[in-house]
Order: C-alpha cells, then structure tokens, then sequence
C-alpha cells in the first residue's frame, strides 16, 4: 500500500503515523472525508493527498480546510511530488471556499515540520491523536494571503 511505503521510514524511526499501518478499510474512510487527489507514474500509484473544508478535527479556524495523508512513494521522494500535491491540496482548499489550511504532523518529525514551514506553515498549538505515540505540531497557512504573493 502506498501510504505504509512512503510513511515507512517515520515508522523505522520509532515514530508510528496512522498511515503507516492502517487497514484498507480505514483508507477508504478517510478518503471517503473529502477529495483524494491521486499521482501516477504511468499505471503505479505514487502520490496521495485528501482535502477537505471547512475541516473540524481539531481546534482551527471555523473557516479554515485542511488536507492529510500526504504520501509520495518512496522511489519519488526528492522529485517535488510532494510540493505539487501540496499545491493541489492548497488550490483545492481555496476553491472549496477556505481562506486557511491547518494540518498537523509529528512533532518529532522535525525534518517536515521544516518542510512545511518554508512553504508558509506557522505552528500555532499542538495536539494528541489517540491513533499515534507521538504528540503532533498544529500547523497553519493563510492562503488568501500567500495566493496574493504569488
């Protein structure tokens, strides 16, 4: 599955994402949430991202869209497959009508939390989901704002 390929490593390093090991049913859940944005390479499934807004997870903003399970498959990594798809998700959150986008990640994942920063994302709070062993970094975009810097 692709989710468990490209979530591995965080895994091996002692941190357990959802994606790493959910089943193919809680996939289709949570697809089923909002949009899912596929990437292929000719007929192999390489990338991943699901929208949705408004989006009532956690503590955000009444108007604000969120995406996750963000996935680009290993063998990809380092093509900027992961910045296209965090474009689509973005473009997607606008065009559904949110002006913000809060997503969350391991705060243990230093190395992304850092990704997503230099795209824009602040951290504004922290949450606990009861499917990971890790505490997560809430993080927040303006993309009103950021599409009128473009």
């Amino acid at each position: 599955m692709l989710l468990h390929r490209a979530y591995a490593a965080h895994a091996a390093a002692g941190r357990v994402f959802f994606a790493s090991y959910q089943s193919v049913q809680d996939t289709a859940t949570r697809v089923g949430r909002g949009e899912c944005w596929l990437a292929f390479r000719g007929a192999e499934l390489v990338g991943s991202v699901t929208v949705a807004a408004p989006y009532t997870g956690y503590p955000a903003p009444a108007d604000a869209g969120s995406f996750w399970q963000l996935a680009v498959d290993p063998v990809c990594q380092g093509t900027g497959l992961g910045h296209r798809l965090l474009t689509v998700a973005e473009d997607r959150i606008l065009a559904l009508g949110a002006a913000e986008a809060v997503i969350d990640t391991s705060a243990e994942a230093t190395e992304l939390v850092a990704w997503y920063r230099r795209r824009g994302y602040v951290p504004v709070g922290t949450w606990r989901w009861g499917v990971t062993n890790y505490e997560s970094v809430v993080l927040l975009k303006d993309l009103a704002a950021a599409g009128r810097e473009r």
